[in-house]
């Protein structure tokens, strides 16, 4: 059997180099498992901790401390925080120079976003009320969160990335607005729920 050795034609060509370019960009956006769902659960199990020790009118669903639940969900917000670092750790392998010292200055903006946000909240959780330090706590979080994922976007060029940012940020403003119970509600579901159907869809669309 004599091997076919004649020069790729210009449609093939452009057909590798076409399907290399959608490869790369896949890389370089990195794997939404990593970056949308570890968020999406933390914010579920947290909130809705929160949620039940607040209910909607002021009365507990559940007997869990206010800051047991801060505590669920800052402890899941670490694990989710390190899973995030972990994905872009792994986005900015295929990437040198400009590209990779963005992304290792962005990951360390993760980590002191996080830890000004502790301080804050440690400061002047005691001149609120109790019922509000809860609040501070979980709105100051993702605070940083929204921003840092706007950041993020902005970047890498991402838009999923910008635009959850965008919408932790809207549903954190209106769940601060309406109050402690609300507040936990809300994003629970339309944000630990949102990031989770996001990551789950990026991940398909890219298997497609």
């Amino acid at each position: 059997m004599v091997e076919d050795d004649r020069p790729a034609s210009p449609e093939e060509i452009l057909r590798v180099i076409e399907e290399q370019s959608v490869a790369t960009t896949k890389q370089l956006h990195g794997d939404p498992l990593l970056l949308y769902v570890p968020w999406g659960i933390s914010w579920v199990l947290g909130f809705t901790a929160i949620f039940l020790h607040y209910g909607l009118d002021g009365r507990s669903l559940a007997p869990i401390a206010q800051m047991q639940g801060v505590a669920v969900l800052l402890s899941a917000q670490m694990v989710a925080g390190a899973a995030a670092a972990y994905g872009i750790v792994k986005m900015n392998r295929l990437v040198r120079g400009d590209s990779s010292a963005r992304g290792a200055m962005f990951g360390y903006a993760w980590f002191l976003g996080m830890m000004l946000m502790v301080i804050l909240c440690v400061r002047l959780s005691p001149l609120l009320p109790v019922d509000e330090r809860g609040l501070l706590w979980a709105g100051t979080s993702l605070l940083v969160v929204a921003v840092l994922q706007m950041a993020g976007g902005a970047i890498w060029l991402n838009w999923p990335m910008f635009f959850s940012g965008a919408w932790a940020a809207g549903v954190n403003a209106l769940g601060v607005l309406l109050g402690p119970g609300w507040h936990a509600l809300l994003v629970a579901v339309l944000l630990g729920g949102g990031f989770i159907a996001l990551g789950l869809w990026l991940r398909l669309r890219r298997q497609t």
